[in-house]
């Protein structure tokens, strides 16, 4: 038995044993703090977590259309002319090429594969591009084509996480998650970020996800074919009051749901869903409805003819979009995958792409709303110089082209440049990191500011890296 207790008194205690016995007890508020901070114990998101908000500074760009070939289409076939190639056409590298170290790609015994169309001289300021794009060339003095992007990845999955990501893990915000987190959206009626595709999103959901910010930030499919939102009508019998009375109670069972397990956000963009859901069935009957366009313009667009007919839907949808408020909106074209037969792979691709694509920078010119919105079109990567079997080209992360036009760009010219066979960017190197830091700054976003803290530090789209001086070279 003690003595001290015994009597009454209290023990003596040293700084030391304090800090012995009590220390874990600072642990534990330590992780309390990071729990809270990275989102397990997060408070519930604000009403208004999609208003716009004020930019770090100037930006002409206000929306985004990003234009994602999905698949991989050859620089070689598009904006990266490469007469060199002709002379070798069918031989093996030169040997100064031969013993490059390319992961994946065997050069030892590669034969040469020349670029299969012919480049043409398009617009006052002679922008090379092949005859795969006679409508798109007409606008050549509006892109500014980035001939030396680059990344390290091969694999289809993880070049398309990066593109969309800047990384190659997986459960990272995409670039429009990022966007409508930094900006917020100009419409409360409509989705802030919507995402469609002809065919099918090669990494599924994870193509437009939030990642690890919150869910309300996720982008919003919209199917091309079908009823294209579905449950958008209201239930026969059931009246618009009633609806509201009905939405209202169920936010206040949902909100108490939600108190109770503060750690999970999805609940707040479950809440905030339902609440667009009622707004969307008064607006998305009217955007979605193409007959209201005339003739003209949807001939523009290609919206009746094939092969044209769905990703001119999806170009004309995206401008009625831009129109309305929507930040971020994502088209995917399936499939420039071409292994096996380069040339008949590309001339089907183009031929769905080439007039919508077309169609819908000229309505944007003509409309006013270029100069505010930024259009971006490229894919996971570019394909080899070397053949693959007899006919095709393989996956190519090391050197390929993106383009970009509107949001203030000064179009008419080309940044980078890859070597004399295309294997790798050389000049004016553009990592994925820096390409999307330049589409930050052009929509007037710090990429190195724009961050969220998840897992104890302070997360970005660019990661550690991320160069944007290229946004002023394009807009001077």
């Amino acid at each position: 038995m003690n003595r001290n207790c015994c009597s009454g008194r209290i023990p003596s205690r040293t700084r030391r044993d304090f800090l012995k016995k009590f220390g874990l007890g600072f642990g534990a508020l330590a992780l309390g703090d990071l729990l809270i901070r990275d989102g397990f114990t997060a408070e519930p998101a604000a009403a208004n977590a999609l208003a716009p908000r004020p930019r770090h500074f100037h930006g002409k760009a206000k929306n985004v259309i990003f234009l994602f070939m999905q698949g991989g289409p050859s620089h070689l076939e598009t904006f990266d002319p490469k007469p060199l190639m002709k002379k070798y056409d069918g031989q093996l590298l030169p040997d100064s090429l031969r013993d490059f170290d390319l992961a994946q790609i065997n050069t030892a015994d590669a034969k040469v594969m020349a670029p299969i169309f012919p480049f043409e001289k398009h617009g006052e300021s002679g922008l090379e591009i092949t005859n795969l794009f006679p409508e798109l060339a007409q606008h050549a003095d509006e892109l500014a084509v980035i001939r030396s992007c680059h990344h390290e990845l091969f694999i289809h999955g993880s070049a398309l996480t990066m593109m969309h990501s800047g990384t190659r893990l997986l459960g990272h915000p995409g670039v429009g998650a990022w966007v409508v987190y930094g900006l917020g959206c100009d419409s409360d009626s409509l989705p802030a970020y919507v995402a469609m595709t002809d065919g099918h999103f090669r990494n599924g959901a994870a193509t437009f996800s939030s990642g690890f910010l919150p869910a309300v930030y996720q982008g919003t499919y919209l199917r091309t074919q079908g009823v294209p939102i579905q449950n958008l009508r209201r239930p026969t019998g059931l009246t618009a009051d009633k609806q509201r009375l009905l939405l209202d109670q169920i936010k206040v069972w949902n909100q108490q749901h939600r108190d109770e397990r503060p750690y999970d956000d999805r609940l707040d963009a479950q809440i905030a869903n339902y609440e667009l859901a009622f707004r969307l069935q008064s607006t998305a009957p009217e955007l979605i409805d193409l007959t209201a366009e005339t003739k003209a313009t949807r001939a523009i667009y290609g919206t009746d003819d094939e092969p044209t007919a769905t990703f001119g839907k999806m170009c004309l949808l995206a401008r009625r979009m831009v129109e309305r408020g929507v930040r971020y909106i994502h088209l995917v074209d399936n499939d420039w995958d071409a292994h096996s037969d380069c040339k008949g792979n590309h001339q089907l691709q183009s031929r769905k792409v080439d007039r919508p694509i077309a169609g819908l920078l000229a309505d944007l010119k003509q409309r006013g709303l270029l100069e505010s919105t930024l259009i971006v079109w490229g894919g996971e990567f570019g394909r080899t110089p070397i053949m693959q079997g007899s006919k095709g080209r393989d996956h190519h992360p090391y050197g390929f082209s993106v383009w970009m036009a509107g949001g203030g760009i000064r179009g008419g010219r080309t940044i980078g440049a890859t070597d004399d066979f295309g294997f790798n960017a050389i000049e004016d190197k553009v990592h994925v990191n820096d390409l999307h830091a330049t589409m930050m700054s052009l929509l007037g976003l710090d990429h190195e500011r724009l961050t969220y803290l998840f897992k104890g530090r302070d997360h970005r789209l660019t990661d550690v890296g991320g160069e944007n001086d290229l946004a002023q070279r394009l807009t001077s």
